[in-house]
């Protein structure tokens, strides 16, 4: 059985895009001046372009090149903007993060954080392996206290290193009453940004959303 004991790429710079978009635009702009005094040249005399289709063209070129600037600006800020934000999390790498992902085990023991259900009289915790198979299954103190989880399977060997994570189970008498991850605490090794923000690369491979840490602290022995 188990031991579950109570333990006391950067981005180019905003101005560098717009210099060069900037110049792109500029180009063109002198491509379309070109073009349309080519065009008033090679007009026929006998039936000339009215000046209200060259203001038109004009009009139309300057909208264009307005948005062509808008989008420049807005690329450029969003950039800013995510590099910002993964900025922020870039000192948590190193750091020790208390979450419910898979996370590696090496032979230490693992310190758990259950939450029972509220009404539970006994709880057990369940332990699965990094394909999602359960490998253990050991009977907890009901509460909140931290655990020892020693890593030993259902009967009683030392369970290879590799990632597990954890379960809490809540009964009443017979009846299961609730289910809940159990979190424990793991060493971040990157930060990564993503479209649904930045994300959190614990050691082993799991990833997990930085919005999803509930807690942070110094690595143990560092």
């Amino acid at each position: 059985m188990t031991t579950v004991s109570p333990v006391t790429s950067t981005p180019p710079p905003a101005a560098a895009v717009q210099g060069t978009q900037g110049t792109l635009i500029g180009n063109d702009f002198k491509t379309f001046l070109k073009m349309l005094t080519t065009q008033a040249r090679n007009q026929d005399p006998l039936n000339p372009i009215d000046s209200t289709d060259y203001a038109q063209q004009l009009a139309t070129f300057s909208s264009v090149e307005q948005q062509v600037r808008t989008n420049t600006l807005l690329e450029a800020l969003g950039a800013q903007f995510g590099t910002s934000g993964l900025a922020q999390f870039a000192g948590w790498v190193g750091m020790e993060a208390k979450v419910t992902a898979p996370v590696p085990f090496d032979g230490a023991p693992l310190t758990l954080y259950p939450t029972p259900a509220a009404g539970a009289d006994r709880t057990v915790v369940v332990t699965l392996d990094a394909s999602g198979r359960e490998v253990a299954r050991d009977a907890a103190p009901v509460g909140t206290e931290p655990l020892l989880w020693g890593g030993a399977d259902a009967s009683g060997q030392p369970l290879p290193a590799g990632l597990y994570r954890f379960r809490m189970e809540s009964y009443a008498g017979e009846t299961l009453i609730g289910t809940s991850d159990v979190a424990t605490y793991a060493r971040i090794a990157e930060v990564r940004s993503g479209a649904a923000g930045a994300s959190l690369v614990i050691e082993g491979g799991s990833e997990v959303a930085a919005s999803a840490v509930t807690a942070l602290r110094g690595a143990t022995g560092s």
